[in-house]
């Protein structure tokens, strides 16, 4: 499932390159889109591309290709058509603990508070309460813990005001991952982890509006890796 926006700037791709051959410039793009900086588009881009929808080609002017569509879009419908890798569980929690769904084991994780999908707030600490998950998100031989998402920064990688994720302990993080991210020991995020060479790692935002935050490597500590979702209505 591709957000709004991903799927707005897909499809003008692909008309585009459909009526001239080639694909719009960023600058058409950011126009098209109502995007108030080509920042935004490239977020995009980047979010289309680690999906499987868009590639980039070396060396060529406007170097973009649809790879494929989704349906919406006229794409034949496929497994790998997914907006967000993480697994999500839509419209309600799952039941109690050693809850059967059919094949679906069920596990509760403690909820450590709220985390910052924005500007960072205050590092996370205690479990306020628990949340049931499906055990095939989790890890075996893992620990996981749960958080309440507060703030907008991540809408465009499908993770919104309210949503709980889930997240599995790490303090190790590849480039692209959705991190949960210490800053300084006081600050507590959820943002796209890439490192930026020169000891600096950038947190980024999956969202337009906000920009991307770089943060000296020995004043970040990673402290889990987004591997889940839940969403109530």
């Amino acid at each position: 499932m591709l957000t709004k926006k991903q799927l707005d700037l897909l499809d003008f791709i692909n008309r585009r390159i459909q009526s001239d051959g080639i694909p719009p410039s960023f600058d058409e793009m950011k126009e098209a889109l109502d995007l108030r900086s080509k920042s935004g588009i490239h977020r995009l881009i980047t979010a289309l591309e680690e999906r499987g929808f868009i590639r980039r080609l070396a060396h060529k002017a406007r170097a973009l290709e649809i790879v494929k569509l989704p349906e919406s879009l006229g794409g034949a419908p496929t497994a790998a058509t997914q907006g967000f890798p993480p697994q999500v569980i839509d419209g309600g929690r799952p039941g109690p603990r050693g809850a059967q769904g059919g094949s679906m084991h069920v596990t509760e994780l403690p909820v450590m508070g709220k985390i910052a999908a924005g500007v960072p707030i205050e590092a996370i600490s205690h479990a306020s309460h628990s949340v049931a998950v499906p055990g095939q998100m989790l890890r075996h031989g893992s620990e996981h813990y749960a958080l309440e998402v507060q703030g907008d920064s991540m809408i465009d990688a499908g993770i919104n005001d309210g949503d709980v994720v889930v997240i599995r302990e790490t303090d190790i993080a590849d480039n692209g991952d959705i991190v949960v991210a210490l800053i300084e020991g006081q600050e507590a995020t959820l943002k796209r982890y890439r490192r930026a060479g020169g000891g600096a790692i950038e947190l980024e935002a999956a969202n337009p509006a906000y920009e991307t935050r770089v943060v000296p490597e020995n004043k970040l500590r990673v402290q889990g890796r987004l591997v889940g979702l839940i969403r109530t209505y």
